[in-house]
């Protein structure tokens, strides 16, 4: 009976498997393969705070108003169904996107950095390109990257150019108009000043 009940309401909201995961967008940059999955600590507290918040409290508060709207009759035109529908499906998703990159992250405390001198992961770089602008960039893991906070990703054009690089040393960095070439400036190993999140 449940099984029957459970296709029929599949039915009536004219969903189907294929329809579930269409409308959502990739949710990050996929690793190369054979790669680890690293992350600086302050990253990985923050997607596992994500997944935490998604479960306890996101997901929970959504699957109310879809138990609620469920009651209120003819779903098909139930806006508050599906959309709580569509809003689990991507819950979900992220869900199981931050579980399995969890699973294979390494963590990389840049405070632990014995090599100072030169570019590694977790590095804040300060850089001038050919037209002697500074700019300022802080190498991190894939799923962290921010670039609004100027967090790049350590598999980055930019992080890949800046790789063992020493202060002063010119690198080449590969743009879509070209090879240019930038200057290391500075390099640090510390925390980030703002760490919170968005």
């Amino acid at each position: 009976m449940t099984l029957f009940l459970g296709v029929m309401s599949k039915a009536f909201t004219k969903e189907t498997d294929s329809d579930l995961d269409e409308d959502l967008p990739e949710p990050a940059e996929s690793l190369p393969r054979g790669m680890k999955n690293y992350m600086t600590p302050a990253g990985h507290g923050r997607l596992v705070a994500e997944l935490k918040h998604l479960k306890s409290v996101e997901r929970p508060k959504v699957v109310e108003v879809v138990s609620w709207a469920a009651g209120n009759g003819d779903r098909s035109e139930n806006g508050d169904y599906i959309y709580g529908k569509k809003r689990l499906r991507e819950i979900d998703r992220r869900m199981r996107f931050l579980i399995k990159r969890l699973e294979i992250a390494e963590v990389v405390d840049q405070s632990r950095q014995t090599n100072r001198d030169q570019v590694f992961f977790g590095a804040t770089v300060t850089y001038a390109d050919s037209a002697d602008r500074e700019r300022t960039v802080r190498i991190v893991g894939v799923d962290e990257a921010r670039q609004e906070k100027g967090e790049v990703s350590w598999i980055s054009p930019i992080a890949r150019a800046l790789h063992k690089a020493a202060e002063g040393d010119v690198v080449k960095l590969r743009t879509p108009n070209g090879i240019e070439e930038i200057e290391v400036i500075e390099i640090a190993y510390r925390e980030p000043e703002d760490d919170g999140e968005d």
